[in-house]
């Protein structure tokens, strides 16, 4: 059985293309001979191709996705995936520990979305600032950013689904989303809905478990009095020669989702790149 994580990166407003590459250097950097693919239409510098055992074409995709976070295109990577088991993270993650163990625990399902995720204090985010749609209507509290399937009947049936939605989201969030009915078609919406309407959830996360989760670092949701609008403004970034994470005085482990494309500084690609050998070129 093969297993790997797979990246979507569509450079629009910022350079996602990097900080994929990015992100492919730090799974390589705590995880031993990772299988990565990426998915894109846009050029990666050639220094970075040897992160990636594949890099293909956005299936189907006939010109660029106008979505924020290439939402529209994000369906199309259970049918772009080269492995019987995946990995799907966010361009915009550090993976900052060896996670392999995981693997073991989402072997138990076909299809699996974080359900909890963390501030970087390591404490489970409770404030719904940025999940109104999900409490006002009754929506499973899935996350994206992480997701886990096997090729199978189960993950390619929920799949067909998410294309539709996704598709003619307009009419489902009309029907299903009519409070705080989102602006632009989001996928954390779109995967929450379709696990309502196949009323499946007990099959594709687990409420009970600490693991697998991520630190999310929207700055609304970290337990601050007073608020920015930028998490950076009010915590400073420290990353050592050995890639140990520290955002104000918190270590940070797991999976890091910094949310923020200015947080990808040439320190932190020059750190990686030193880290793993990875010359210009």
């Amino acid at each position: 059985m093969s297993k790997g994580f797979v990246l979507l990166a569509q450079n629009q407003e910022h350079d996602y293309v990097q900080q994929a590459c990015l992100c492919a250097m730090s799974i390589h950097a705590t995880n031993k001979d990772p299988n990565i693919t990426l998915v894109t239409n846009d050029a990666v510098p050639k220094k970075y191709r040897g992160l990636f055992d594949n890099i293909v074409e956005i299936p189907w995709s006939e010109q660029e996705d106008p979505t924020p976070y290439a939402t529209n295109e994000r369906w199309k990577l259970y049918h772009a995936s080269p492995y019987d088991e995946t990995i799907v993270l966010d361009a915009d993650m550090l993976v900052l520990q060896d996670i392999s163990l995981w693997w073991r625990f989402l072997s138990l399902y076909d299809l699996y979305f974080v359900s909890q995720v963390q501030t970087y204090r390591g404490k489970t985010v409770k404030d719904n600032y940025y999940r109104k749609a999900f409490v006002e209507n009754h929506l499973p509290n899935l996350y994206s950013g992480f997701t886990y399937f096997k090729k199978c009947d189960f993950a390619h049936q929920f799949y067909k689904w998410l294309e539709l939605v996704n598709n003619n989201w307009e009419l489902f969030y009309g029907e299903y989303v009519s409070e705080h009915y989102p602006k632009t078609c989001s996928m954390d919406v779109s995967v929450a809905l379709v696990t309502k309407i196949l009323d499946c959830e007990d099959k594709v996360t687990n409420n009970s478990v600490k693991y697998p989760t991520f630190t999310h670092m929207k700055p609304r949701i970290q337990g601050w009095v007073q608020q920015n609008e930028s998490w950076q403004k009010r915590v400073g970034t420290y990353l050592t020669q050995d890639l140990n994470l520290t955002i104000g005085n918190h270590l940070q482990t797991g999976i890091f989702h910094y949310t923020e494309s200015s947080f990808v500084t040439d320190d932190i690609i020059h750190r990686y790149k030193n880290y793993l050998g990875v010359a210009d070129g």
